[in-house]
């Protein structure tokens, strides 16, 4: 099968990446993580021009320049679905275990969001493959609102951007058809490329990557920490739907879905197992539901953080909810 040659394909590899100091970050795998709590909350960093303010804050000193953390809440009920109406006084969250001021809050945030949808095309995906190209079509349709912006990508062996950032369902639609399967998975370097992808676009849009895949790593350069960090330093959310070729645990190698798990709960995302490709829709529909239906809270960070360093978050609900929350974001920009 031939690709027609458009001027928008472009593949990527990843090329030797940094590999994280050793005691940058420690963090535990999500199942080891006791509570009732789950959290995903997502964090932007916006730099805030410095400016003199005519009133003193309570402590008598004058912010001159500081840097909010908008972080984003999805709150789910005790059937899982989207807790609307909360107020403000519901909320309390917490940077390295200290109690901050909500400054900004937004229900049902607007915020556009800038999303990389990212189809696994593995000869090991080939069976379902037109399954999951029918289902990301109908997902992009009722995703894509004015103001959003979509990336397609696919990945076997290398990463290929098949689609640029636009807000055109029909032109993106389109674009899934040029899909063709390929040798190999590079899982983490998908993640990899998606976050900086994402890295480049501007502040103050919700960054999202969604990936479908079977979760069967095979041929990255980047490892699991390397992905891990750029999804982090890039505040994204990931989110990932498993469709496994092999139903039975013991008949498949699951460190890619663990992986896959352990990288979307850090970064405030979620992992999606369907039973098959007839629930890919189903699938697809509760990640639209909990980005359209996510709070945006908004603090300064007192006290300030030190550049350059991975701060804890938690978010916690006064309801019978749960909390998906982002449990870390990075105080030192972009990536390098």
């Amino acid at each position: 099968r031939i690709i027609p040659q458009l001027h928008h394909i472009r593949r990527f590899r990843v090329n030797a990446p940094e590999r994280p100091a050793a005691a940058a970050l420690r963090w535990p795998t999500p199942f080891l993580l006791a509570g009732a709590l789950l959290a995903v909350v997502t964090t932007t960093r916006m730099p805030v021009e410095a400016q003199q303010r005519g009133d003193q804050d309570q402590r008598g000193r004058i912010r001159s320049e500081v840097s909010l953390v908008s972080v984003l809440s999805s709150v789910l009920d005790k059937d899982g679905r989207p807790a609307l109406g909360l107020t403000p006084d519901q909320f309390e969250v917490y940077e390295e275990g200290v109690k901050q001021k909500i400054e900004i809050f937004e229900p049902e945030t607007q915020q556009p969001l800038d999303l990389t949808l990212m189809i696994d095309s593995s000869l090991s995906e080939i069976k379902d493959l037109e399954f999951e190209t029918e289902a990301a079509s109908r997902f992009i349709r009722k995703l894509v609102r004015p103001g959003d912006r979509l990336a397609l990508f696919e990945f076997a062996d290398t990463i290929t951007q098949i689609a640029p950032f636009s807000s055109d369902v029909t032109m993106l639609q389109a674009a899934l058809k040029r899909i063709v399967p390929g040798d190999g998975t590079a899982l983490y370097d998908a993640v990899y490329l998606g976050a900086q992808t994402l890295a480049r676009n501007p502040s103050g849009r919700r960054r999202v990557i969604v990936l479908v895949t079977d979760a069967g790593e095979t041929t990255s350069r980047a490892d699991f920490e390397t992905a891990r960090r750029a999804a982090l330093r890039a505040d994204v959310l990931l989110y990932t739907i498993v469709v496994r070729v092999v139903k039975v645990e013991g008949g498949r190698n699951t460190a890619g879905e663990h992986a896959l798990e352990t990288i979307a709960d850090s970064t405030g995302g979620a992992t999606y197992f369907p039973n098959g490709a007839g629930e890919l829709d189903e699938m697809f529909g509760r990640i639209d539901r909990e980005l359209r239906t996510q709070y945006r809270l908004g603090y300064y960070p007192d006290p300030h953080p030190p550049a350059g360093t991975y701060r804890t978050l938690e978010v916690r609900v006064k309801c019978e909810c749960k909390v998906r929350s982002r449990k870390a974001y990075y105080s030192g920009g972009h990536l390098d």
